[in-house]
Formats: C-alpha cells, sequence, structure tokens
C-alpha cells in the first residue's frame, strides 16, 4: 500500500474558501502528498452573508451601508481556528501550511503562537506582515502601487466591519478577474468569482502580530513570488521577505518565482504543487 506523505494545509486568501485548493489538491496527491483545504471564519462553508447581497431588487445603497454580520470576527478568531485544524490534520505531528493572499495573515499569527504544530510555512503571493505590522498598513506602501484590489470594495470597511464586493455585480466583472484571476481562463475565472463571498472581516487584517525568534522567526518557510500579481504588487511581495529575513536572519526565507498573477491555484496548479510537494 502506498501511504501519502503530508498532511499540507491549505490556507485560501480573502473572498475565497477551500474550494480554491481543488486542483492543487489534485495536483499534490498526484504527486503523493495528501493535503486538506480549509475554511477561515466568515468564509466558505463558515460565511454569513449580508441580507442587502442576496435581496432583490438589489439596493446598492443598503449593501454599501448594512453592518456586516461578520464583523465581529477578528485575527485571532482565525489563527485559533487554523491552529486546531493544523493540530487535527496533523495528528500530533507538524504540518507544512500553505497560505494565499490575506491568508498569510492568519497563518503568521498562528505559527506565532503554536510554532510545534508548523513544520514548514509556504506563503503563496500572500501576506506575511512583519512584526506589529497590520496588513492595511501595506497598500499605502510605495511597494503596494498598482494593486487593484481595494478599488472594488463597495463600502467604507471601517464602517460595515468587512472588505465588501459586489460579486454579483456583471459590471465588475472584469475588474475582478483583472485584479484577482489574470492567466485564467474565462470560463475557469467566471465560475471562481461565482463561488467568491462578498465580504471578508476587516479585523483580520487591521489587526498586528508581534514575532518573536521562538515562534514565527523558527519555522522554515518559503515564499512564491508572482510577478504578475495585481493584487499584491511583486514589489510589496519583496517587502515581505525583506523585513522577515532583515527580523530573523538567521533563518532566511528561501524564495521561489513563479510567472503568475494573484491565482497561482488556478492558473498553475501543476508548478504550485512542484514547489509544495517536495517540502512534504
Amino acid at each position: 500500500m502506498t501511504v501519502l506523505r503530508g498532511p499540507v494545509l491549505l490556507v485560501h486568501g480573502f473572498f475565497h474558501g477551500s474550494w480554491c485548493w481543488s486542483e492543487v489538491s489534485l495536483e499534490l496527491a498526484a504527486r503523493g502528498v495528501a493535503s486538506v483545504a480549509v475554511d477561515m471564519p466568515g468564509h466558505g462553508l463558515r460565511a454569513v452573508r449580508p441580507a442587502s447581497s442576496t435581496s432583490r431588487p438589489h439596493a446598492p445603497t443598503d449593501f454599501a451601508s448594512e453592518r456586516s454580520p461578520i464583523a465581529h470576527l477578528d485575527l485571532e478568531a482565525a489563527a485559533t481556528l487554523l491552529a486546531e485544524q493544523a493540530r487535527r490534520a496533523g495528528r500530533g505531528e507538524p504540518v507544512v501550511a500553505v497560505a494565499h493572499s490575506m491568508g498569510g495573515a492568519a497563518l503568521t499569527r498562528a505559527a506565532e503562537h503554536h510554532p510545534e504544530l508548523f513544520r514548514h510555512l509556504v506563503y503563496a503571493t500572500a501576506y506575511m506582515p512583519a512584526s506589529d505590522t497590520p496588513c492595511l498598513a501595506y497598500p499605502a506602501l510605495p511597494q503596494a502601487e498598482g494593486g487593484q484590489s481595494l478599488d472594488l470594495l463597495a463600502a467604507d470597511p471601517v464602517e460595515i466591519g468587512a472588505l465588501r464586493i459586489d460579486t454579483a455585480a456583471d459590471e465588475l466583472r472584469p475588474a475582478i478577474r483583472s485584479a484577482f484571476y489574470g492567466g485564467v481562463d474565462e470560463a475557469t475565472a467566471n465560475a471562481a468569482i461565482a463561488l467568491l463571498g462578498p465580504e471578508s472581516p476587516t479585523a483580520m487584517a487591521t489587526q498586528p502580530t508581534t514575532l518573536t525568534e521562538r515562534g514565527w522567526g523558527s519555522i522554515p518557510r518559503t515564499y512564491v513570488l508572482c510577478t504578475q500579481d495585481n493584487t499584491i504588487p511583486v514589489a510589496l511581495q519583496r517587502l515581505f521577505v525583506t523585513q522577515a529575513d532583515s527580523a530573523f536572519p538567521r533563518n532566511t526565507t528561501r524564495v521561489v518565482t513563479l510567472e503568475s498573477a494573484h491565482a497561482p491555484y488556478l492558473s498553475m496548479p501543476d508548478q504550485l504543487a512542484d514547489v509544495v510537494a517536495p517540502l512534504a
């Protein structure tokens, strides 16, 4: 009997869910690696939609002002759930974890608080925030110039407690494809847009994590740079690596480059799996 190596824990980003990893999971299995994709709080099967997102006729004013039903969820909730998911998946052994986009913030805090649960951290064009720096501090930096995701927002994240996108608006579809799904064929991109949740909790992006050498800084890590990303520009990705290596010079980041936009899990799942599989 062939025993799969692993498991690899797959963590999605904002607006997405565990569904986005299906092609990567298939490619990992083909390489003899077991994996499990999980949902963060307020996402996927854990999502709670604002009433205005499904009411008909659609009322843009209500959609822009309704308080989010997931506004109470914060980075600590995401990290606590992720740590429990890693504990269950690993069955007593540390796991390899792969985070995409804003999932990197949850992985960073979970790994800082529970380094024993993680054997290797992989950030696939993900936020890898520096110590005491919230993720939403980064879009204002020069390295973030050209990022398109915040232009999609339909409401004030502070007022409603969530980053909200009208994913059902046909006129917004080209902009969503440009921000999230460059290099993905149109049919697959449209299917992915239909699966997106309309919002993600603001507090997951505004709360910082204090990093230590005995916590997050002790775990080997890989950063997958995606050079065509319109959500997290490559200059910002490089800044994450520079900041991490400056803070923890005895544990520097392994960097792998893919000629991909923001969704390598859809545009090149085989190449992403090639990066992750040897770590398992």
